[in-house]
């Protein structure tokens, strides 16, 4: 397999072409990521079972989860997870037990014989002990194991190394970590303190809750004081005198002012971190992208990031022989259908030798096949795109489909997802209808079905319609509003009836002539011909238009003055806008470019790394090492090239 890539370069250098051997980008995902953590909107509140929660932990590999109440001695109450680490499916098992030395922080053995815990009243740590493994109903025999008195008043959270031979504990007075070696493993009787401990007021002066990563190299602290979570480096595993701060952190103010206890979770792709506040236990992804280069199976490689990634290289040849790649890396977006970076491409496609007065364009999944519905013509028109999601690239297919025999005035479109099934809007007899298509997404191959719908008994100009992917549920688009319909067999139109449903979107514009959801249902963009703007809502519940609320995000369309139609690709990278004025399709990037970082082995001119291809361009960076992959050194041989 060759990779032959022409493309032309904005800063000058002349056109290059490669033919090269393409090799393997492989897509993996390295735990523990703080500097890109970021809140997943999954929780799990205490406040049934207590008033005020301070610590939580798992047990029997996750199967399990522990609630602490502090006050009143402190109470333990125990959850069932049904996914292992899941907090979403957690629920109390009406099990618990109460303390009686104003206990804090705890941990439990992997056995399950054991719980220990720092008490705050005692300045001491305790040992209880399991009738039945993991039953906290079954906890008895509290005996102090030492105490803490001579490093620190304020005990607090707690935890074991992977392997039992070492105990850390967090004590609030002096604001520091303290390590304790431990002869045989979680046995606390054979505990010694090691005089060794790692002070964090520099960056928290109020810690509540620590963890660190499974081989003890990261550490977090959560802080009362900046709501914030700070991540520290360990160059030898659980080792404190080796911690550096990494001047990493990040800020849960929006979900909880108290962050206290945490835990990492799935190989520290997810981070837990108790909220004190709300008695809440937020999860975040902590999980860092990584595109591999496999040096072995090629020379060049061709890679478009989807998200936020590091790039890394593997398997080059031993040390003494060089090694050398060059990443043909496309500026891709880490999300799409993000209106706040929208741009207009200046590229754009007329359409009025064949359908003058367009209301609506739409593409097939592939985005190689375009759709213009025409209101002169009462007619479908089909164009093919030589490069996917480029309209400049599109030519008349020379295939049409007239809807006349239906309605005099058709607005909206809708394919169903395979291609076989198309749904029309008329504005003359506000009615929907339904066609099928004997080749999918051939529209000259289309026919009527004979099933309509109309409704008039809600509103008037059927701008838009949209079909959910299961079929069942149809929204339409009238005036300012999106109305909710259900249908009864998926996918005929015939079946349909109004769920009593509606959300109007007045107040950003009275005049809305477009919409178009994200893969997942939980964005939704609108088009306003009144303003000529798109306008971007968020919904809590996916497609759910009840839910839907504006995220205070716009973008004006200054092409045309009366657009008519939104609909995006490549994974929402790209909008499309049809100007009715104009007879033409303009056409947008929008979205988040992805931040694009490197292994630290790669050395670079002057000691920085390349920013990021936007969406769109292409960076040609070269690597070479010479020791076997211990080094590379990278240069940036081309930017931004279109």
């Amino acid at each position: 397999m060759s990779n032959n890539k022409d493309f032309k370069v904005k800063n000058g250098i002349q056109p290059t072409v490669y033919h090269e051997g393409l090799g393997t980008v492989v897509s993996a995902s390295e735990g523990y990521y703080l500097a890109g953590a970021s809140y997943d909107s999954v929780s799990f509140d205490f406040s049934s079972q207590f008033s005020y929660a301070f610590a939580f932990g798992f047990a029997d590999g996750g199967t399990k989860m522990y609630g602490q109440r502090q006050f009143d001695g402190g109470t333990l109450y125990q959850y069932t997870l049904s996914t292992a680490y899941d907090i979403s499916t957690a629920s109390y098992a009406n099990k618990s037990y109460s303390f009686a030395n104003g206990e804090s922080g705890f941990v439990i053995t992997p056995d399950g014989s054991s719980l220990y815990i720092s008490a705050n009243d005692g300045d001491a740590v305790y040992r209880y002990t399991f009738g039945t493994a993991f039953d906290a109903s079954t906890l008895s025999n509290g005996t102090q194991m030492f105490s803490t008195s001579s490093v620190d008043t304020q005990p607090d959270m707690c935890k074991f190394n992977s392997d039992g031979s070492k105990f850390f504990l967090l004590g609030r007075s002096n604001s520091r970590i303290y390590e304790y070696s431990v002869s045989t493993a979680y046995d606390l009787t054979t505990a010694t303190y090691s005089n060794n401990s790692l002070l964090v007021s520099a960056q928290a002066a109020g810690p509540l809750g620590f963890d660190f990563s499974a081989d003890g190299t990261s550490l977090v602290v959560s802080d009362n004081t900046t709501d914030s979570v700070y991540l520290y480096t360990l160059t030898t595993g659980y080792d404190l005198t080796t911690a550096t701060y990494s001047g990493t952190n990040f800020s849960v103010s929006s979900q909880d002012s108290v962050p206290g206890g945490m835990s990492f979770i799935n190989n520290g792709s997810k981070l837990l971190i108790l909220g004190r506040a709300n008695k809440v236990i937020y999860q975040y992804s902590t999980a860092l992208a990584t595109a591999q280069l496999d040096l072995s199976t090629g020379s060049v490689f061709d890679y478009t990031p989807t998200s936020d990634v590091q790039v890394t290289l593997r398997n080059p040849a031993t040390s003494g022989t060089v090694s050398g790649a060059t990443l043909l890396l496309d500026g891709g977006a880490d999300t799409g259908y993000e209106l706040s970076n929208a741009s207009y491409d200046s590229v754009s496609f007329g359409v009025n030798s064949q359908a003058p007065l367009p209301t609506c364009v739409k593409f097939d999944t592939t985005g190689t096949i375009m759709y213009v519905m025409c209101l002169t013509n009462d007619a479908i028109y089909q164009y093919s795109l030589s490069t996917a999601w480029d309209v400049s690239t599109a030519s008349y297919g020379s295939k049409v489909f007239s809807v006349a025999s239906q309605d005099s005035s058709p607005l909206g479109l809708f394919f169903k997802p395979d291609g076989t099934k198309m749904y029309l809007s008329g504005g003359v007899s506000e009615s929907l209808y339904q066609y099928s298509l004997a080749t999918a997404w051939d529209v000259s191959t289309a026919s009527y079905d004979s099933k309509s719908f109309d409704i008039t008994g809600q509103s008037i100009d059927p701008y838009e319609l949209f079909l959910y992917s299961s079929g069942t549920k149809l929204l339409v688009l009238m005036n300012d509003a999106l109305y909710q319909y259900s249908l009864g067999t998926a996918y005929d139109i015939s079946t349909a009836s109004y769920d009593s449903v509606t959300t109007s979107f007045s107040s950003q514009d009275t005049t809305m002539t477009g919409f178009e959801f994200n893969s997942g249902g939980t964005s939704l963009i609108m088009l306003g011909l009144t303003n000529d703007k798109v306008y971007q809502y968020s919904l809590t519940t996916p497609y759910d238009i009840t839910t839907a609320t504006y995220d205070s995000v716009d973008f004006s369309i200054s092409q045309d003055t009366q657009p008519h139609s939104v609909t995006f690709g490549k994974l929402g990278t790209k909008m499309f806008i049809m100007g009715l004025t104009s007879d033409t399709v303009y056409q947008y990037t929008v979205g988040t470019p992805a931040t694009i970082t490197y292994d630290t082995a790669i050395e670079w001119p002057g000691g920085t790394a390349p920013t990021s291809p936007a969406i769109g361009e292409t960076d040609v960076v070269t690597f070479n090492t010479r020791d076997g992959g211990s080094t590379y050194q990278g240069v940036l041989a081309i930017d931004g090239a279109k």
